[in-house]
């Protein structure tokens, strides 16, 4: 930020990718992500103060949606220069709702630093967001952050964490019993003083620090032993040799990369404790993008092409892992290159399939990039060129997407895009004005390409706009920033699409005989209706014989039989799952028409209707919840007070214990704020899909 007097900027453009570090911040909300990464960036010299959540005055939350729900809504990157490594820091949201953005930062990145606060500890919702990284074979560390916290609790942190994820959770470094701006580095028996800031002072172990660190030391190396590829090093130790930090060191790193070993790091941001650390060990021990494999490519028509290498000079290969839009420079695209270099001033192929369902049409183009930019939050730092591994900015690109490829012309190639999240809350929008119609139209346009996770849906049946978002939380950011881009827009109840059906068998007579100006309209038409099984849909069949409806009239009928039933009888419901059938009618010779059969066919399915009486049908879905098995009860009773009918649970383990799987018939009425409602009663920990499964009667009170 301009205003923070950057001296370290990390806007240089980098041409070797063992020289890259992509590291993802994750954790759950209010854990201190994002006041971390602050911290890190003055210890590297990024910036020469830190800013402020509450104030609005950090890096990486710097949309005006972060600043009013003063947390972080979507993906932000920070890059630092330390030593000779330059650190790309991708602050990653932590709330449920921004969960596509996590995936998005994972995307980005080659490791995590999980940050888990000392004085919160656990919750399921941290549990969930581990599970999210291990989803994609992520290699974490742990910081354990907020010790200035009055609850704070190291130990118990670290203890909650080896229960939660492992015991390959073990502490690097302890925080000084006795100083609270000083760490203990377990492997080096090096005590880090920050009393005077960062760097720290180092020096040897107070006595009364060594006895507690050395305990702490063994359980360690023997952790780092057990993951260690030499099979003599246990041997050798537990004869009494001792072990040479190089050698420690060197097969942390290995166990670090391979994802089975989690060192965990004390740090607080408010003194800078433990941030030299925290970036020697990700400059040290995290993996370079060599280490980690690129996603498979294939062209934008899906042949097969060879698995990607991190190459610079390989064929382009990036990805769009995130899309923002800048009042000044317009849209802004962050891209992870995994093969080849992107350079300023040259053509590029931007490649996009696989989410109509969501708004994003296919799409292939060529475009120019004019410029490239090496990002802090929202400042750009222009930069010539990017290599294979790192990750830089694009404005100006109008076809690209978040999740869309950018590769070279001659070459075109398509990412697989990491998995999407669906979106489960609907939210029904309408604008204020026919101006604010335009306004809207554009808006969702731009909210659509940035957000992989919104799914946009025009209800032919309701005629409402419906936005399908992730969460409540979700929902607010996107209605704000309808609102800031000129559109006046206001929601509305979700109304569900329902239909009709004939309660029994009826007879219809529909006459339709008007004489104007010389001009008659004459037709006749009796139809007999019954209600067919479920699905059936509409079915015509004419009986006539002897002619009484001429055979040129009868598709008329059938069509003016199908409009009425289509725009339905006393609602706006449709008409479905019945069998019309035309059994008599009469003509005139010459005053008989199209129109008027249409007409009358019509009127005798509104009369068919009167004396039947019709049924309201709502959709049922059929809902798949995924949950623990601590929240079964409460789960099953939701569901049967939602006029849920149960069709099976089983169990599975899971990765943090057993977990139930629940299927079950839920009315989509009783689904509108579902999303919100089993997250709120299973504190986050349970996720559900829906399908359409069929529509049935409705209670009569459900009626309308």
């Amino acid at each position: 930020m301009a205003d923070r007097n950057p001296r370290n900027s990390a806007g240089v453009a980098v041409d070797d990718p063992g020289n890259v570090r992509n590291v993802a911040l994750v954790g759950p909300s209010g854990s201190g992500k994002t006041t971390l990464t602050e911290a890190l960036l003055v210890t590297a010299g990024a910036v020469n103060r830190p800013g402020s959540v509450a104030d609005g005055t950090t890096v990486c939350d710097h949309d005006p949606a972060a600043v009013r729900q003063q947390r972080s809504v979507g993906v932000a990157v920070a890059p630092v220069i330390h030593g000779d490594v330059k650190i790309n820091l991708v602050d990653t949201p932590g709330y449920a709702d921004f969960v596509g953005e996590v995936r998005a930062g994972l995307r980005a990145a080659d490791a995590a630093l999980f940050v888990v606060s000392a004085g919160h500890g656990i919750d399921p919702a941290t549990v969930s967001l581990w599970e999210e990284c291990a989803a994609v074979n992520l290699p974490r560390a742990v910081v354990v952050s907020r010790l200035d916290h009055a609850r704070a609790d190291v130990g118990a942190t670290v203890a909650a964490c080896q229960e939660a994820f492992g015991s390959g959770v073990l502490p690097l470094y302890l925080p000084s019993a006795g100083d609270p701006t000083a760490l203990l580095g377990l492997i080096t028996r090096t005590r880090y003083d920050y009393s005077a800031g960062a760097p720290p002072a180092r020096g040897p172990l107070a006595e009364a620090e060594a006895d507690r660190a050395d305990d702490a030391r063994d359980t360690l190396i023997e952790g780092i032993i057990a993951e260690s590829e030499d099979e003599t090093l246990l041997d050798r130790y537990l004869a009494g040799e001792v072990i040479t930090e190089d050698t420690l060191i060197a097969d942390l790193e290995r166990a670090v990369a391979k994802g089975t070993f989690h060192p965990v790091i004390p740090a607080c941001a408010e003194t800078g404790l433990g941030t030299a650390e925290i970036l020697d060990g990700i400059a040290r021990a995290f993996p370079s993008p060599l280490e980690h494999p690129p996603p498979e490519a294939t062209s934008p028509t899906g042949v097969p092409r060879p698995r990607l290498a991190t190459d610079p000079d390989g064929p382009l290969a990036a990805e769009v892992v995130h899309t923002a839009v800048d009042s000044y420079v317009g849209r802004v695209s962050l891209v992870r290159v995994f093969c080849g270099t992107l350079r300023a001033e040259r053509a590029v192929h931007v490649s996009g399939h696989g989410f109509a369902e969501r708004g994003h049409d296919d799409h292939d183009a060529d475009e120019r990039v004019a410029h490239l930019y090496s990002p802090l939050g929202a400042a750009l730092r222009e930069v010539s060129h990017c290599v294979a591994g790192d990750v830089c900015a694009l404005t100006k690109l109008t076809s690209a997407e978040t999740g869309d490829t950018v590769s070279a012309p001659d070459e075109p190639l398509l990412i697989r895009p990491w998995e999407m999240p669906e979106p489960l809350l609907p939210v029904a929008v309408a604008a204020q004005t026919r101006s604010d119609e335009d306004a809207l139209a554009r808006n969702l346009a731009r909210l659509v390409a940035g957000d992989p996770t919104l799914r946009l849906e025009r209800n032919a049946d309701t005629h409402q706009l419906v936005l399908w978002c992730m969460g409540e939380a979700h929902a607010d950011v996107v209605l704000s920033a309808l609102r800031s881009g000129g559109a006046d827009v206001t929601t509305e109840p979700v109304r569900v699409s329902r239909r009709t059906t004939f309660a029994g068998p009826a007879t219809g007579h529909g006459r339709h005989v008007k004489q104007s100006g010389g001009h008659g309209q004459y037709a006749v038409c009796d139809v007999s209706v019954e209600p067919l099984e479920r699905g059936a849909g509409v079915e015509f069949a004419d009986r006539i014989v002897g002619g009484v409806v001429p055979h040129q009239f009868i598709p008329s009928v059938e069509k003016g039989i199908r409009a009425q039933l289509d725009h339905g009888i006393g609602s706006a419901d449709p008409v479905v799952d019945v069998r019309v059938t035309l059994i008599d009618g009469k003509a005139h010779s010459v005053d008989s028409s199209d129109a008027a059969f249409a007409t009358a066919g019509a009127l005798a399915v509104k009369d068919a209707a009167a004396a039947a009486g019709l049924v309201t049908l709502e959709p049922l879905d059929e809902v798949t919840v995924v949950l623990p098995d601590s929240f079964l009860g409460a789960v099953l009773g939701d569901l049967s007070s939602r006029r849920g009918r149960v069709l099976g649970t089983e169990s599975r383990e899971g990765g943090t214990g057993p977990s139930s799987v629940v299927r079950a018939e839920v009315p989509a009425s009783e689904l509108v704020r579902y999303a919100v409602d089993l997250r709120s009663l299973t504190s986050g920990t349970a996720s559900f899909t829906r399908r359409h499964a069929r529509y049935e009667p409705a209670p009569q009170k459900t009626r309308a």
